[in-house]
């Protein structure tokens, strides 16, 4: 099963990439510009696995460039909250 298949895999993956990042020490700024970068790779080349793919890859086509940056951004909230519980 790929991590992509379960959306809870999924989150935990993004975490776990989110984590190397700061311990790498990357700041927020990079990390927000990495998450889009991620955002528009998965929109442009990655059929969406779950319920909860297909809704961010709906919301990512038809949103414009600065929306797409809130969502990315949201995405690492998500993912930061999930792991601070």
């Amino acid at each position: 099963m790929s991590v992509m298949d379960n959306w809870d895999q999924w989150k935990q993956f993004l975490d776990g990439r989110l984590d190397q990042a700061k311990q790498e020490g990357m700041n927020d700024s990079v990390v927000s510009d990495v998450a889009y970068e991620v955002g528009e790779y998965l929109a442009d080349s990655v059929d969406p696995k779950n319920e909860q793919e297909r809704i961010l890859s709906d919301l990512w086509h038809v949103a414009d460039k600065e929306e797409q940056h809130a969502i990315a951004n949201m995405m690492v909230k998500l993912v930061q909250s999930d792991s601070s519980k």
